[in-house]
């Protein structure tokens, strides 16, 4: 990376960059490696980790030039910070089970941010401090309603998040009626925001969740224009009854086959 940087012969592209050029690249990167995590090819996620760790060393050498820290400074920093968080592992303290060990986690986190407010000064610290802006919008969420469901700020069991989700469907029912497209945007987000919780409640990732129906969506939607192809049609030849008909057709062929592939393995073992 210093070789790519070094402005006596090294890569135009790589000295015009800044920490702002490469964060998307960063952001695209870790995407990769959590795509090759879900197709299950290992050579793959290889390859994406390394993309990845090589994101780090950029920015690494990008902050050594500036005289601010380098990579070393960042292992020992994490390294630090992994030690002070699991003191049951690097002290003497002693934990019974992986939820006890998030809530001493959320604990000693929630220390830090109280250190870090004294010591900047200004406003009091909030539980919701350190979660950044920069979070896709799920994932955002999910941690800010874990957050504040620490200090009771939570719903009491899964049907009254089931009744939050009707009611603020049925707020956005109404804000059709007026088609005022700021206050929709408003109300579809609180639904996404409920929705969200309600991923939360039952443990399900919400953005892995979306990512397995983007998948769904796109392997049934292909069935379809190969179906199309097969009678010499595209799907704006179509038209929307009979592409939902291949749509059903695709789901029953992919129950089918999951059938198939279930008894295969039961007989395997």
């Amino acid at each position: 990376m210093a070789r790519l940087r070094d402005p006596d012969g090294g890569c135009p592209w790589d000295l015009e960059q800044t920490f702002h050029t490469i964060a998307p690249h960063t952001i695209e990167e870790a995407y990769e490696v959590a795509d090759a995590i879900e197709s299950g090819d290992m050579a793959a996620l290889k390859d994406e980790l390394g993309d990845l760790l090589f994101q780090v060393v950029y920015y690494a050498q990008m902050a050594r030039e500036s005289g601010e820290f380098d990579f070393d400074a960042i292992a020992g920093a994490i390294s630090d910070k992994m030690i002070r968080r699991h003191p049951h592992v690097f002290g003497d303290v002693k934990v019974d089970s992986a939820d006890e060990m998030v809530l001493r986690w959320e604990d000693q986190k929630a220390v830090e941010r109280e250190a870090k407010a004294a010591v900047e000064g200004g406003k009091p610290p909030s539980v919701l401090d350190g979660i950044t802006g920069g979070l896709p919008a799920l994932t955002r969420a999910i941690k800010l309603q874990k957050r504040a469901a620490r200090v009771g700020f939570d719903w009491a069991a899964t049907p009254d998040i089931l009744d939050k989700i009707e009611e603020e469907i049925g707020e956005l029912r109404a804000e059709l009626q007026v088609s005022d497209k700021a206050r929709l945007q408003d109300e579809l987000g609180d639904v996404l925001f409920a929705v969200t919780n309600l991923a939360r409640r039952l443990d399900i990732d919400p953005e892995t969740a979306l990512r397995g129906t983007n998948a769904k969506f796109d392997r049934r939607f292909r069935r379809i224009e190969a179906l199309l192809a097969d009678d010499g049609r595209t799907p704006d030849q179509s038209n929307l009854d009979e592409m939902e008909t291949l749509w059903q057709r695709a789901k029953r062929e992919e129950t089918a086959l999951g059938a198939t592939e279930t008894r295969v393995e039961e007989k395997k073992e």
